[in-house]
């Protein structure tokens, strides 16, 4: 990390995020603007929502998306850096145009975006270009200032992103019974997409075969398996698997799920699985359901010990990440040299998004990228 300490030309910091559902009778509408344009009918949309209703219909989300706020702005000021954070959202309060109003109209135009996705893909990356875009574009029409927004670069192989979940593997092998602790596989987790956008995910140089998706998940998961070795002198076996499929039973989405593979370890006689959610910032639904409700009643079904290991959430190492990567990009915005932090064996990612970088089925225009209006 370079030592310049200047966030400039940066006046403000906005956190993007997916947002959730607050209450039982926000269930439906957040899930109807998930699904904008599906043209899906009310009732399938009760039942897609029946994973919330089991917890009072409140997603967790939006709770850790203002823990990480508070994280950010004490590291910010601790760090005596003056920069304001905002927090928007793609699908419920607080909206992101909402949000970017705001912001203008406090006189900021010149605002670094951090998305809560770690990787490279459409719905992780350049569908938040989308939102952007979009929400960009409703200002212009409103009469009100269009700022310039940059998007931070994808910080998965950052050490402030890998540590915790170093940290959160290692602690779960610790709370699983000695007899079955060395022998534990390490299942690392992400959200399962339909394979044809991982393997047009990342630029282009990067498609086909699970593009930068896959491959930056398995870098990661290399990561901390190395480092459990490490810490412990036991090389645990590990796979990448997949959660929380949505789509049409005929589109091909990336496998294996992660209820499979649990039945899979099982008749392999693997005596204990530590499931690592590394596809997640922070135990937001479809954790807490697809890991910690179905796939731990599956693995109680087969008489499997499992742990599911933390997520990042707001640790104050990722909001110290997040500090940098934005000093960094400001350093390369005032054309100072920087090296950028990353770790692993695919060095840090762009800051900007070059033309073909995660393309969407239905071309629209996208902001922070090569080919972008704003």
């Amino acid at each position: 990390m370079s030592d310049l300490r200047d966030p400039a030309p940066y006046d403000a910091l906005l956190l993007l995020s997916f947002g959730g559902p607050e209450g039982p009778d926000d269930v439906v509408p957040f899930l109807a603007n998930v699904t904008r344009g599906r043209g899906i009918p009310e009732e399938r949309l009760k039942e897609v929502g029946k994973h919330y209703f089991l917890f009072g219909g409140v997603s967790p989300i939006n709770a850790q998306n203002r823990a990480l706020l508070d994280a950010l702005r004490k590291d910010l000021a601790d760090h005596a850096l003056e920069l304001p954070v905002y927090w928007g959202n793609r699908n419920w309060a607080p909206y992101l145009t909402d949000t970017l109003r705001e912001m203008v109209t406090d006189g900021h135009r010149r605002i670094a975006v951090l998305a809560t996705s770690a990787y490279a893909s459409y719905s992780g990356c350049r569908q938040y270009r989308e939102n952007l875009a979009e929400s960009l574009a409703a200002l212009e029409a409103e009469g009100l200032p269009v700022p310039r927004v940059d998007k931070l670069r994808h910080y998965f192989n950052h050490p402030g992103f890998v540590g915790p979940m170093v940290d959160g593997v290692l602690a779960s092998l610790a709370d699983l019974p000695e007899d079955v602790r060395a022998g534990a596989h390490l299942a690392f987790t992400t959200h399962s997409i339909p394979v044809s956008a991982a393997d047009t995910s990342g630029p282009v140089e990067t498609h086909g075969d699970g593009g930068s998706y896959v491959a930056e998940h398995l870098d990661v998961a290399r990561l901390i398996s190395e480092a459990v070795r490490e810490e412990t002198g036991i090389e645990h076996p590990w796979q990448l698997v997949y959660q929380s499929r949505s789509g049409a039973p005929h589109i091909p989405w990336l496998e294996p799920d992660i209820c499979d593979h649990l039945e899979t370890l099982h008749g392999d006689g693997v005596p204990a699985v530590v499931m690592a959610p590394i596809g997640f910032v922070s135990d937001h639904m479809e954790v807490l359901y697809d890991l910690d409700t179905e796939a731990t009643a599956k693995a109680a079904e087969l008489g499997l010990p499992v742990r599911r290991s933390a997520t990042v959430g707001a640790d104050p190492r990722f909001a110290a990440a997040v500090r940098e990567l934005l000093l960094e990009r400001a350093a390369a915005e005032r054309a100072r040299p920087v090296t950028p932090c990353a770790l692993g064996a695919l060095g840090p990612s762009h800051d900007l998004c070059p033309v073909g970088c995660c393309p969407a089925r239905a071309l629209k225009p996208a902001a922070a990228g090569a080919d972008s209006p704003f």
